[in-house]
């Protein structure tokens, strides 16, 4: 991926550009730094996506999608922070949740745990920027993707949408009784990746589908546990047509 203007900015922090929302005590609002990309124009943004990277990286990792995505979404402010806990596998990367211990229930326990977290930031990007959640999009990879499908369909207020890459849906056996919202879902994963089993990708998409969720869910051939350029495209195809952007204008094509 090309290079991409990066601001390292504390989300929920006065240094951030706006002072934390009255309604938010401050020990309420998540400390998390990480890196985002504001309109190449300078306007104020239109649309918010979250980009929420796996475990042991961090903001970095994913805040390059800004070049691909942005060229869809010139408006968006594209934030992409460090998950909330070291990773405790050695190195400077962050987690969302342990997984020293690989078993579902302690997935389940990790995901349940961090789900708040990552709600507060939500509510509080929405009321810094001054939109809806119909002007906000998740996009996850791996254990990101985990949390966004944890948190996304639990949010009273449906998202514009979910981006799954690489990931799986955990604890699926309660979502019948805990979604509150269906926004929809692109899930993409490689058929070669030999970390996150290809067929939880499947297992995600009839779970989701069986609550109402609408899913579209791509294998990307020759593909391990990563992104390509069909999951960056299938990514932008789909960004527009949740935030109803005619491409053509956005591009500077259409007179």
């Amino acid at each position: 991926m090309s290079e991409t203007p990066e601001d390292q900015t504390d989300h929920g922090q006065e240094d951030a550009g706006k002072s934390p929302p009255a309604e938010a005590a401050d020990d309420e609002i998540p400390q998390l730094t990480g890196p985002l990309v504001m309109p190449a124009d300078g306007s104020d943004p239109e649309q918010i996506v979250l980009l929420l990277h796996g475990v042991g990286a961090d903001g970095d990792d994913l805040i390059n999608l800004a070049t691909y995505f942005g060229r869809v979404l010139p408006k968006a402010v594209f934030i992409a922070p460090n998950a909330p806990f070291a990773f405790d596998g050695g190195g400077s990367g962050y987690q969302w949740f342990s997984i020293a211990d690989p078993a579902q229930e302690q997935k389940l326990s990790g995901v349940q745990m961090a789900a708040p977290v990552l709600d507060l930031l939500i509510d509080h990007l929405l009321k810094e920027y001054g939109l809806d959640e119909g002007k906000m999009a998740l996009v996850g990879f791996s254990q990101g993707t985990m949390m966004a499908l944890h948190v996304g369909p639990r949010r009273a207020k449906p998202l514009a949408g979910i981006i799954g890459y690489s990931g799986a849906l955990v604890g699926a056996d309660l979502l019948a009784g805990e979604i509150k919202s269906k926004p929809p879902v692109l899930l993409m994963h490689g058929n070669m990746d030999p970390i996150v089993p290809p067929d939880m990708m499947h297992h995600a998409e009839d779970n989701l589908k069986a609550q109402g969720v609408p899913v579209a869910a791509y294998l990307c051939p020759n593909l391990g546990h990563g992104l390509d350029d069909m999951s960056i495209q299938l990514g932008m195809e789909f960004l527009a047509e949740m935030f109803d952007i005619d491409v053509l204008s956005a591009a500077g094509l259409k007179p």
